[in-house]
């Protein structure tokens, strides 16, 4: 088998494509979280608690080449300052939250979906039906399950209901 084939043969194993499947839709989920976030969630925060852009909460640790007091954070990168954007991390911060929050509420759904499913394949509403055979308990010849007594053996066995037949 040359490595070509046996490279084909790899990638078309179904876990891989449904690792791909996954990657790329969890991809554009979390694309549709961190939009979310940043443009719906965190503007209307920050308008409650004073007009204030999250993402432009940083510290100034070292103006650079500015003469400090930036306004934005993009003023302040633009003149070289050396900053800690704590304000972006805030941004992911609550992006990861809502991602473990959606993650979690889908999975409980599909593992409710899956234990009802489990539950109906379970139930039958129709009694077991009795077996045909069983087999003898001293020489192991198969008899008719409401057999008391061995057609070889002749042993007395316990009947179908459980108790040993008495003749």
């Amino acid at each position: 088998m040359t490595i070509i084939q046996e490279f084909r043969k790899f990638i078309l194993r179904g876990n891989i494509v449904d690792l791909a499947i996954g990657f790329t839709v969890g991809a554009a989920f979390t694309a549709s979280v961190r939009s979310m976030v940043e443009d719906l969630i965190m503007p209307a925060v920050g308008w409650m608690v004073g007009d204030v852009d999250f993402g432009d909460l940083f510290f100034v640790l070292d103006p650079g080449g500015g003469s400090g007091g930036f306004e934005t954070l993009a003023q302040a990168e633009a003149a070289g300052a050396v900053t800690i954007a704590y304000g972006q991390f805030l941004n992911s911060l609550i992006a990861l939250l809502l991602v473990a929050v959606v993650m979690f509420v889908i999975i409980r759904g599909v593992n409710r979906l899956h234990d009802r499913l489990e539950d109906d394949r379970g139930r039958d509403d129709e009694a077991p039906a009795e077996p045909d055979n069983k087999k003898c308990t001293y020489c192991r010849s198969t008899i008719h399950y409401r057999a008391v007594r061995c057609a070889y053996c002749t042993s007395e066995l316990e009947s179908a209901g459980g108790s040993v037949a008495l003749s």
